[in-house]
């Protein structure tokens, strides 16, 4: 993790333990108040829209209205899949998965994120995000309702519940610079409710600066310890402060700072090519959403970023289109998935990444991604983007077929008449999230008929949770019961696979990608992993050729393969001769939370075999 990593870890321990987290960030600290509700109502300001959204044409909806019956009954949607009922006196510090219920007296650098008994902190996390106000705002301009006082209500418990930088919801910078973003949709969409009021706004101004004071304050170990999109939504948040709270004067400091961090971060964790050092395609469409509302608001204040950002934006939205199945929406269940969608504000399905992809082209190249008329065209409205130029534009993306490149990152994708054939190769400088090096996808249509496992859960017994991120839930090859990598702690691997060399050609008649990484290291120095995939152009026939180098005698080697079982059953295996697999049972999870059982296959071989698949 380098020096400076493990230097600012000592240095946060320290800090800790001496009880100086505990000074600089107060418990019941000064009450900060800057200007009256009305002056506020009369400040110069521009939000994505002013006062509710233009060109957004209201039309009911009976599955929006049911979601907000839901929600102010007390029912939940964690994590865009499972549902929990809170009730309508929840106390915001108990978990709902595990019963647990937090200290609220602790401060937050007191109290572990990672606990046994306390299970996965983000189901607390989870409704503190304020993300379901979305859907009560949908719902109201749709439906021409007013929820204001419930909404503030809402806020007002959470304000009563969680004191300045006591108790879980503070531990976090992120989960701040998100409940910050959506407290602002609520305040900006009822600025002229009567449920706000002088009382209210006074308690929000000091919520407000306490939370952004912890934010800027606490920078640096998202910068340093963590550094991914975590980083990325806090330096956001304070880039856009000044826009979105004028009235607080530290705004102009923590502003010009949090541009400078912001750029510093994009052009660090995106790479060259669009792809993104998480290797996941649910936080990287994390990041198209973060793109979308900094670049936004920023455009329409008058304060640009710079072209560097918005390129790396638009080549990111280029990656994930790429590897988009466009009838569906959805891309592959490739690496972390926390079932992360800050910003929901559409009906479409979670997998579904029109919504956000479609909306960062739109405020890019001003024209839209996918044909008009689509769920996913409410996104463009609520961020303001059709009020919205900006000054430099990019190239409107088109569908290509044929194979897509992305080096940096580690990529392949053929594009083949309605299938998709995705592969990994890649090289790891930045922490990889998990040993699926070579793993391949393959989509005919709409269907992921050979697909990753998912995440399911961050915090969980070690034997699921190292299954999801290890090598057995991935469609690549094991070695005995090794994972590619050596795991370290929850989220650490040792000995980080990286990618040797790599090819690809088109063919008369075929498309080819190849790549040989070092891979085992843990195991033996010596032992390379080659896989070539050959798929037949305008037919549904695939070729995987893998071959292990460096091999210590006496040890097993498996190809695995997950997916629908009429696919799995039409896969025929060879090494000198036919290979008979081994059928067996595997965990799926396409949301987080929630896993199924699935099926998966095993097939023994020594040192190298090539694998026959044809869907009919």
């Amino acid at each position: 993790m380098g020096l400076r990593y493990v230097l600012y870890r000592i240095k946060l321990i320290l800090q800790k333990k001496t009880g100086f987290l505990r000074k600089k960030f107060p418990v019941n600290p000064t009450q900060k108040f800057f200007i009256t509700l009305n002056q506020w109502r009369q400040m110069e300001k521009k939000f994505y829209w002013n006062k509710r959204p233009s060109n957004l044409k209201s039309s009911t909806s009976k599955e929006l209205a049911k979601d907000k019956q839901r929600i102010l009954q007390g029912t939940y949607t964690f994590f865009s899949g499972k549902e929990f009922h809170l009730g309508k006196k929840y106390d915001w510090i108990t978990n709902p998965d595990s019963g647990y219920t937090y200290d609220i007296s602790m401060h937050w650098s007191d109290i572990p994120d990672i606990s046994e008994e306390a299970g996965d902190i983000k189901y607390v996390w989870e409704k503190s995000r304020f993300g379901y106000l979305q859907t009560i705002i949908r719902n109201d301009y749709h439906h021409n309702e007013d929820h204001s006082e419930w909404i503030f209500s809402e806020m007002d418990s959470w304000i009563a519940s969680n004191p300045v930088n006591s108790g879980p919801n503070y531990i976090c910078s992120q989960e701040i610079s998100l409940r910050l973003i959506n407290w602002s949709f609520a305040l900006n969409f009822y600025s002229e409710s009567k449920a706000l009021n002088e009382d209210r706004w006074r308690n929000y101004q000091h919520f407000i600066y306490w939370q952004l004071h912890h934010v800027y304050h606490h920078i640096s170990f998202s910068r340093i310890a963590v550094r991914n999109n975590h980083a990325i939504t806090e330096t956001g948040i304070l880039a856009i402060s000044n826009i979105l709270f004028p009235f607080i004067p530290e705004t102009v400091k923590w502003s010009s700072k949090g541009r400078k961090w912001l750029e510093q971060e994009v052009d660090y964790q995106v790479y060259e090519d669009g792809t993104f050092l998480q290797f996941s395609m649910n936080y990287h469409r994390v990041l198209v959403q973060l793109f979308t509302a900094f670049i936004a608001l920023a455009e329409v204040n008058g304060q640009p970023f710079s072209r560097l950002l918005k390129e790396k934006a638009w080549r990111s939205i280029k990656f994930l289109y790429r590897c988009q199945e466009y009838e569906s929406g959805r891309l592959p269940n490739y690496g972390a998935n926390d079932g992360a969608l800050f910003f929901k504000w559409t009906s479409c399905n979670y997998r579904d990444f029109r919504p956000q992809l479609n909306a960062l082209h739109l405020l890019l190249t001003r024209q839209p991604l996918y044909n008009p008329g689509g769920e996913w065209d409410e996104e463009v409205l609520w961020w303001g983007l059709n009020d919205i130029t900006i000054e430099e534009t990019f190239e409107p993306l088109k569908p290509k077929a044929g194979i897509s490149v992305f080096e940096k990152g580690g990529y392949f994708v053929i594009r083949d008449a309605d299938t998709i054939t995705f592969m990994r190769c890649g090289s790891h400088k930045d922490r990889p999230s998990q040993a699926d090096n070579l793993h391949v996808d393959i989509w005919k249509g709409k269907e992921n008929v050979l697909r990753d496992a998912g995440s399911y859960l961050y915090n969980t017994k070690n034997e699921t949770m190292n299954y999801f991120m290890g090598t057995a839930s991935h469609n690549t090859v094991v070695l005995n019961n090794y994972d590619q990598m050596l795991k370290g702690g929850r989220f650490i691997w040792y000995y980080w696979t990286q990618a040797v060399d790599f090819s690809y050609e088109e063919g008369e008649d075929h498309y080819m990608i190849s790549g040989t990484i070092k891979v085992f290291q843990h195991v033996s120095k010596n032992i390379k992993h080659s896989r070539r995939v050959i798929k037949l152009k305008n037919s549904n026939f695939w070729k995987i050729e893998d071959r292990l180098i460096g091999v210590p005698s006496g040890m097993d080697a498996y190809q695995l393969w997950h997916g629908s079982v009429p696919v799995l059953d039409n896969i025929q295996a060879f090494e000198e001769k036919e290979i008979g697999p081994i059928e067996g049972k595997d965990w799926y999870s396409s949301l987080y939370g929630i896993k199924e059982e699935g099926h998966m296959i095993s097939i023994p071989f020594k040192k190298s075999i090539v694998t026959q698949l044809e869907i009919l």
